[in-house]
């Protein structure tokens, strides 16, 4: 193997480089996937306990590295045990980033465009969102590009219907027995009501976002949809991408961003649009 470099009678090869970088890089996207939640401590534990190991390994103290060693025999089972939720979201978002349709990946790049978006009555959810935050109606609504989300599907009352003011209101109302949980909206159609969201562990949160919001942000942060969340308290909503969330926007720039995500034209920073007042008229009726 080619040598990079030596020191003293370490030698560093490219080999060595790269295997130090990737672990490196697998570390930080471990540590960015747990930041905020109470699991980074013991994630921080387990990686000074180890550095403890081969420092103690290193010096030869025979009975305290053999201690520490049975220790890290159990560790690959002990992290299993203790990271069982992230190491759940890890492989979501891995596996989110690998899923085919049906017809498979050279069709969906060849004509996702002119599918989607065709059977999709975008006005008629717009007016139902106008109403909704008028009447400050408690609302959740999922939109998935290519995924059908058969997992939370199963969680709610499946619906496979057209998208409408009337049946989005319905659905809504605080005395319909469908109105607590997300509504899934997948290549223009109801798929299903009633769905249940993992809820985000983020504690960087606003403090008074509730449960729906949060769900709204967790859904996000292991699925590749957008989700807009509806306030039962003040009738303000919010979109969640990717674990952000914009709050503020104007129902035009709320379909603006609905339909960049539709087309898969979504801008590389996807929080470029600012909050803004919402004091103006909306959405002329």
């Amino acid at each position: 193997m080619m040598l990079l470099f030596s020191i003293g009678f370490l030698e560093v090869t490219w080999v060595d480089l790269a295997d130090v970088t990737l672990v490196a890089v697998l570390l930080y996207q471990v540590y960015k996937l747990i930041r905020g939640s109470l699991a980074v401590n013991i994630f921080l534990g387990i990686i000074a306990l180890y550095l403890i190991y081969l420092l103690v390994r290193a010096l030869e103290m025979e009975l305290l590295a053999t201690i520490l060693g049975q220790f890290m025999g159990v560790g690959v089972l002990a992290m299993i045990i203790l990271f069982q939720p992230e190491i759940r979201k890890f492989l979501l978002v891995l596996g989110r980033t690998t899923e085919f349709n049906r017809e498979g990946w050279f069709g969906s790049i060849s004509n996702w465009r002119s599918k989607y978006h065709e059977d999709f009555d975008v006005p008629q959810l717009m007016e139902a969102l106008k109403t909704l935050k008028a009447t400050r109606t408690g609302a959740l609504i999922v939109f998935s590009r290519e995924t059908e989300l058969k997992f939370y599907l199963e969680t709610g009352d499946k619906l496979d219907a057209d998208v409408s003011k009337r049946l989005m209101l319905s659905i809504f109302n605080k005395n319909s027995p469908l109105h607590d949980g997300a509504v899934i909206i997948h290549k223009g159609r109801i798929k299903a009501a009633r769905c249940v969201l993992p809820v985000s562990e983020n504690d960087h949160l606003p403090a008074h976002f509730g449960l729906r919001h949060r769900s709204a942000i967790g859904m996000s942060e292991v699925t590749d949809t957008l989700v807009i969340a509806v306030s039962e308290e003040t009738g303000r909503l919010i979109l969640a991408r990717n674990g952000k969330f914009l709050r503020g926007l104007k129902l035009r720039q709320v379909e603006q961003k609905l339909l960049e995500y539709l087309h898969n034209e979504e801008p590389e920073r996807w929080d470029e649009m600012r909050e803004e007042s919402e004091a103006e008229p909306e959405i002329k009726a």
